[in-house]
Parts: C-alpha cells; structure tokens; sequence
C-alpha cells in the first residue's frame, strides 16, 4: 500500500534542494542530494516528518472507508441473518487491511 503521495515528497525536494526524484516501487523515493553525484534514498526520518504533517494519503483514505462500509454491512447482515458469520468475515477483512495500513521503517 502507498503511504505517502508522490507530491509531498517532490515538495519535500524541491524545498530543501533535491534534484531528479525517482520512486522505486512503493515507499521507495530516491533523489540527489543538494551537490551530489549519486541518487540517495530520501531519510525514512523525513519521510516519517511528512507522514505526520501531511496525514493520509488518498489511497489510505479510500481503504479506511472501504473497512467502515464492510464494518457496517457486516453488522447489518449479522442481524438479518442471525448468525456472527459476517461479523468474523469482517473482522479478518479489516485486520488484514489495518495491518496493511501501518508504515513500514525502511
């Protein structure tokens, strides 16, 4: 999952003098430090300073809303149904995604 949105890390570079931001997959931002040579990988402690700044992205947004319509039908269909079949499904469907949601240290 991407935490973090392309824009706020070309912002972070542009501001503190970066150059040729490349992202290798996800989380993954490279770029050449102010009078460099070689690409470095932007510090997981700024990334983590942007992360606190800028809150979440678009993509996590989308999954936490996704996990309170699956909660809720759950909730809804257990009742009808009158079993706890969903709520278990359910259950398991948002501690996969809430595990998915929890930045990685690079």
């Amino acid at each position: 999952m991407k935490h973090y949105c392309d824009q706020w890390i070309e912002e972070w570079c542009q501001n503190n003098g970066w150059t040729d931001l490349v992202v290798g997959g996800y989380n993954q931002y490279w770029a050449f430090p102010p009078h460099a040579v070689m690409p470095e990988p932007i510090p997981s402690k700024v990334l983590r300073l942007i992360k606190a700044e800028k809150g979440l992205c678009i993509e996590e947004k989308a999954w936490l809303s996704l996990l309170s319509v699956v909660s809720v039908g759950a909730i809804i269909l257990s009742f009808l149904l009158k079993s706890p079949m969903p709520l278990v499904l359910a259950f398991a469907f948002d501690a996969i995604a809430v595990a998915k949601l929890e930045v990685e240290d690079i």
